[in-house]
């Protein structure tokens, strides 16, 4: 009995400085991590417990659907749609407006112009141009002939086409030569630009151009046999518009308007390497005998 009273007033005593914060209490206190000692014993009802410290984000709103348009009724959805619509429309006929306006002379301003001009000036006025010079809008092909020397006698040659020649080396080739695209072609403008129409030379270069297109004359020659010496050659130009699009009315002949060159004789020094050594051993057995 003494047992259970010594017991029971224990548990009172225990009981007592627990409620009163007595000094049983603090070993209990100090055992906790720091977290939880800063965490109140007593909860106040309806808050919230939370097992981490970091900030608790606000849940989504169910009524709203999605952002942007989407989340606009359908009235509005379709208002924006064609305001879209017409901002798009608009920025396109602007840019094509502008296009043509500083392109260079074609079909479309030709038939257009009046309307193009209209939507430019005053408001957007460009005073630069897209190309300069305006792109050729011809086809030029250079041709030649030659005399050649046989022991049946001498006979002129049908004009062959080395501009078409070169057009076959390049058509389907995905890695093109720089030979085949530019060699004649810019050989021809060299010759054109340092002469005038009647063909005479206005310059120092002049002279360079004239050996430099017979050399380029003699190198496709010299490629094919025509059962002779070739004496003399001849080259021409033909100057061909393109022809307009089937819906404009526009009215471009197309015929070939040719420029023909005089007659060039040909000397060692325009024939490729192998023909000019094999001409000049012909002159010294010529002269041996």
């Amino acid at each position: 009995m003494v047992i259970d009273g010594e017991r029971g007033g224990m548990d009172s005593d225990h009981d007592r400085s627990s409620a009163g914060g007595g000094k049983d209490a603090w070993p209990q206190a100090l055992n906790r991590p720091a977290e939880a000692r800063d965490t109140p014993d007593v909860i106040p009802p309806n808050t919230e417990v939370t097992t981490d410290h970091a900030p608790s984000t606000p849940s989504a709103d169910p009524s709203v659907t999605g952002r942007g348009i989407a989340g606009l009724s359908t009235p509005y959805q379709v208002v924006a749609a064609l305001a879209l619509s017409l901002i798009g429309l608009l920025a396109c006929t602007q840019v094509a407006m502008v296009f043509l306006h500083v392109a260079p002379s074609n079909t479309l301003t030709k038939e257009h112009g009046k309307t193009i001009d209209r939507w430019i000036y005053p408001e957007f006025e460009q005073n630069w141009k897209l190309f300069a010079p305006n792109p050729l809008q011809q086809n030029v092909a250079v041709h030649v002939r030659a005399e050649v020397v046989a022991a049946d006698g001498r006979r002129t040659t049908r004009w062959m086409n080395l501009t078409h020649e070169d057009a076959k080396g390049i058509r389907g080739n995905f890695f093109p030569s720089h030979v085949h695209q530019n060699e004649l072609r810019r050989g021809w403008d060299f010759y054109i630009n340092s002469h005038d129409s009647e063909n005479r030379p206005n310059g120092l270069r002049g002279d360079l151009s004239e050996r430099y297109v017979r050399r380029i004359a003699m190198l496709r020659l010299s490629e094919r046999d025509y059962g002779g010496t070739i004496e003399r050659i001849q080259l021409r130009s033909a100057t061909s518009s393109i022809a307009p699009p089937p819906w404009s009315t526009e009215k471009i002949s197309t015929r070939p308007v040719y420029r023909v060159l005089p007659w060039w004789t040909v000397s060692p020094d325009d024939l490729p390497e192998h023909a000019a050594e094999k001409s000049r051993d012909a002159a010294r057995a010529e002269a041996n005998e």
